[in-house]
């Protein structure tokens, strides 16, 4: 029980992490971080990184179902941009407990 518990909390922290580890998403995460609120077009990421229109089809998708960046459409083209708050939860996610110590299992039963 206390595993489900501690998976529905972490999985949507574990599921962006997943959509980081491959290194085309991890670029195009990294690109957009350095755009800035204002994003990139679609084709811009392509040009920047040399990625394949349907292959940064579908490594976008990726990180949009991951709720890392965000997309929208002006005009005819489609914008992309990191969700900030999202990027921010993350970080306080890995560091809310920095440094706080760990008990091991004698040190428990010593108590």
């Amino acid at each position: 029980m206390v595993i489900n518990i501690y998976m529905s909390f972490n999985g949507h922290n574990a599921r962006a992490f997943s959509s980081l580890g491959h290194d085309a998403r991890l670029s195009i995460f990294r690109l957009l971080v350095k755009a800035g609120n204002a994003g990139l077009r679609i084709s811009d990421i392509g040009t920047h990184l040399e990625i394949a229109p349907s292959t940064l089809a579908h490594h976008l998708s990726a990180l949009v179902t991951s709720g890392l960046i965000l997309q929208e459409k002006q005009g005819r083209e489609v914008f992309n941009r990191v969700d900030y708050p999202v990027m921010d939860g993350l970080i306080s996610f890995l560091t809310s407990e920095c440094c706080v110590g760990v008990k091991t299992t004698k040190e428990e039963k010593d108590g």
